[in-house]
């Protein structure tokens, strides 16, 4: 049987992928794209790093690091794979496989914002070339790689080359591809974290699982990109749901005197069934808390609505505010008023042990409390000043914690492990903990919520 053009073409790429002679370009070197970049420079790829900002082209080039995760080592050390970063997306036509991983947030709305993604592929459109693969990572509503990539590839490249549908001859290969990244988080190697693949063509899947085999241990293959665009969502709202109920059942423990922490730990010592969730002062980082309103808003297009999804997202997003709750009520237990009290947040990252502001709750309550007249500071070990919120400029510097008893209450809402909490606890007027992080300390200036 004659082999076909097409297939001759895919697998002259596939080989250049097995034998690390094709060229990577990652469009966005941020908490995704940068360490998917280094995976892949571990795997002796030659990697291009692309990125608006002037400022993270030239410190990646310099051989340091703006990530507090990734050492400056773990640069240069990619640099001697062949690692380099610029801004010319004209280099795009060097490329063999081209990655993009921009942000995808919401809007003023809650309404989602493709943006970046949009700029991005018109970016590189004129600069994408025939046998070229294209890979879009970035967290979206089902149907965004077909209905919004694919139409501005083909539309925008300068010699009219399509993408890979069936089994058509040349083209461009386009694949969805869900990041998995959980920074902070060390317990699972990225190579043992499976790929999920979705491709426009049987070409283009082949093609990206061949890509992605070489760095991570095991590929999922799906049948489309609405497929795999579907999973990531599936994947974060489950998170979100059930920390939703945790967060629901924690308000009802307190009203019952239980603690439901002890409660969570009891039920994980079942073998089968539960999976342990923690609840918190609300939900920060770039899916959980966006992630459902990306699916709620496609769900509108069907007359479908996602009401079990969407009170998940009510209850999370209320968080906060039974957090300043909480605060209010313990300071009137020793007669202060919220206004004009004192109050010092700890933590200003979205997780622990993370450098990641992107929707983190402590944002809004420290929004919440100066609008309540609060005077609030903050300190976290990972950023030296915050310019901007939430919603407005917050412009305030990192407060050193030999001051804990200038403060009339002190908040946890990052549990950072570096805090040593019973110092803590014994340096502080007053303790209001979110994040059960003074567990086994026992003190009447400890309010849990």
């Amino acid at each position: 049987m004659t082999t076909s053009i097409s297939e001759g073409r895919v697998s002259r790429l596939k080989r250049k992928m097995e034998t690390r002679e094709a060229r990577i370009g990652i469009v966005g070197m941020g908490y995704v794209g940068l360490p998917l970049a280094l995976l892949f420079s571990g795997e002796r790829f030659r990697v291009t790093g692309f990125d608006i900002a002037p400022d993270k082209v030239s410190t990646l080039n310099a051989g340091g690091s703006y990530i507090v995760r990734i050492l400056p080592e773990s640069i240069q050390e990619a640099q001697k794979a062949g690692f380099h970063a610029t801004s010319d997306y004209s280099q795009i036509a060097e490329m063999d496989a081209v990655i993009i991983c921009v942000p995808t947030p919401l809007d003023d709305h809650h309404e989602p914002d493709l943006s970046y993604v949009r700029q991005t592929v018109e970016s590189i459109a004129p600069f994408v070339r025939e046998d070229q693969l294209i890979v879009l990572e970035s967290t979206t509503y089902p149907g965004t790689t077909e209905e919004i990539v694919i139409p501005i590839l083909e539309s925008g490249n300068q010699h009219g080359f399509r993408v890979m549908r069936g089994a058509d001859d040349s083209g461009i290969y386009v694949v969805f591809s869900p990041e998995r990244e959980n920074p902070g988080d060390d317990s699972v190697a990225r190579h043992d974290i499976p790929k999920v693949v979705g491709g426009c063509s049987p070409a283009a899947a082949e093609l990206g699982a061949a890509m992605y085999g070489t760095i991570f241990r095991r590929v999922v293959p799906v049948s489309s990109p609405a497929v795999a665009e579907m999973t990531k969502l599936l994947e974060n709202i489950y998170r979100c749901v059930n920390i939703a109920l945790v967060n629901e059942l924690k308000q009802l423990c307190m009203k019952m005197g239980i603690d439901i922490h002890e409660v969570i730990e009891a039920a994980r010592t079942k073998p089968f069934g539960f999976h342990a969730f923690y609840p918190g002062p609300g939900l920060g980082g770039h899916c959980i808390p966006i992630d459902p309103f990306y699916l709620s808003w496609k769900a509108r297009e069907f007359d479908f609505r996602t009401r079990f999804i969407e009170l998940a997202g009510e209850v999370n997003t209320a968080m906060p505010y039974f957090v300043i709750d909480q605060i209010t009520a313990a300071l009137n237990e020793r007669t202060k008023a919220l206004k004009g009290s004192k109050i010092l947040v700890l933590g200003l990252a979205y997780k622990r042990d993370v450098d990641d502001l992107r929707e983190s709750p402590s944002l809004t309550i420290i929004e919440l409390l100066r609008e309540k007249g609060a005077v609030v500071a903050y300190n976290d070990p990972y950023f030296a000043s915050v310019g901007q919120g939430r919603h407005y400029a917050l412009n305030m510097t990192n407060t050193p914690l030999d001051r804990l008893a200038e403060f009339d209450a002190v908040v946890i809402v990052t549990d950072h492990t570096s805090y040593d909490y019973r110092a803590i606890v014994e340096q502080s007027q007053l303790v209001v903990d979110t994040r059960n992080a003074t567990k086994g300390i026992e003190s009447p200036k400890i309010v849990r919520c």
